[in-house]
């Protein structure tokens, strides 16, 4: 799967310990406290990456990639609920951290 279409440098590397299952260079990119919703439900971040990481889920796919890199499409496996076509649409501090993170399937945007 090729990340080389993401052109900002955080949102690909967090998106490349994510391919990878590297959940500690994974969370090094999100300040602490960072906001994460799923389908518009704000959840835990950690809890639900760590269950996301023991599944071992990726992008299959990155289809496209828009707001300066930031706002990501493509298809993706869930572990045990499938393989679905989903957005994940970060949010980037002045430090080049991720202080927010939004994902959810395509059908329910």
């Amino acid at each position: 799967m090729n990340t080389e279409k993401i052109s900002n440098t955080t949102v690909k590397s967090a998106i490349e310990a994510l391919q990878s299952n590297n959940k500690d260079a994974f969370y090094s990119h999100f300040t602490e406290g960072a906001v994460f919703s799923d389908d518009g439900n704000e959840l835990d971040l950690k809890k639900f990456f760590d269950n996301a990481f023991n599944h071992k889920e990726k992008f299959i796919s990155i289809d496209k990639v828009e707001n300066q890199g930031k706002d990501i499409t493509g298809k993706f496996y869930a572990g045990q609920w499938g393989t679905f076509e989903v957005f994940f649409n970060f949010k980037i501090n002045p430090e080049g951290k991720i202080e927010r993170l939004d994902i959810g399937q395509i059908s329910k945007r």
